[in-house]
């Protein structure tokens, strides 16, 4: 595992945007050959989704020949709400770029037959070529896409049941009332995620750093699913200096030593 730390979430946000944008353009894309991204939602991706717009708007990047996956989606929750995923990565990514609509690929939390949709949703990452490059965020909790703690380390894209803490803690994008936060989501697996060429997470401030501690500097454990990027060949966990406060002295040198080359 790659760990890059980096001052603050500005910083943190274009390294990731430099490193996403970068890996595409070496790839060189074609309608024959498209890069597949994984895509996440939630206020972590933010300003890496900021950054990757302002270098499209520059013209140093095209998103013409890329094809999408999200990470997950809530079930029945109409598209076009405000707080669906749908709406997040429209709004806030890919009406601002050059991406084919039909490229783009987010689970539908309202089909008939969920199970279906989640097995369907699969196939399709598997006709794409698999996922090149899977963007992320860590939960507050160490969760990683909808994979909440006690999930299944092998997992496949499925119907999850929120935990009481995701719930709560995305209570804040439906006006902080309980009630109206989704109870169920699809979600990619951990194994779905394990499968991608490389991983890429982003985790900022100190109400993460107890995550960030398990992700990369703790045991391999369902109860910190995004532990198991431990495991990935070519992961790499983008940070602040906030969200290190949990880790030990010689973990967060360790890791700034390696990345200045004196490892």
């Amino acid at each position: 595992m790659r760990v890059i730390i980096e001052p603050d979430y500005e910083a943190l946000s274009k390294w990731a945007a430099n490193y996403v944008a970068n890996r595409i353009i070496e790839a060189n894309p074609t309608p024959e050959k498209p890069f597949v991204l994984g895509c996440p939602t939630g206020s972590s991706p933010l300003g890496l989704y900021r950054n990757l717009i302002d270098m499209y708007s520059a013209g140093k990047i095209s998103f013409q020949n890329v094809i999408t996956f999200n990470m997950d989606e809530y079930v029945k929750l109409p598209e076009n709400h405000p707080e669906s995923y749908h709406s997040f990565m429209w709004n806030n990514f890919f009406s601002h770029i050059d991406i084919k609509p039909e490229n783009v690929h987010i689970l539908n939390g309202n089909a008939p037959d969920l199970i279906a949709e989640c097995n369907h949703y699969e196939e399709m990452i598997a006709e794409a070529g698999g996922v090149d490059l899977f963007m992320g965020g860590i939960g507050p909790d160490g969760h990683l896409a909808f994979n909440e703690p006690g999930s299944s380390l092998s997992s496949r894209t499925r119907i999850k049941t929120l935990t009481t803490d995701t719930i709560h803690a995305n209570s804040r994008f439906f006006d902080n009332d309980l009630s109206l936060v989704p109870k169920q989501a699809l979600t990619v697996g951990i194994g779905t995620v394990m499968d991608a060429k490389e991983v890429l997470l982003v985790c900022s401030g100190h109400n993460k750093a107890r995550a960030l501690k398990h992700c990369i500097d703790g045991d391999i454990s369902h109860k910190w699913t995004s532990s198991m990027l431990q495991m990935h060949p070519h992961a790499i966990v983008v940070c602040d200096e906030a969200a290190c406060d949990e880790l030990t002295v010689g973990t967060y040198k360790y890791y700034l030593d390696k990345e200045r080359g004196n490892l």
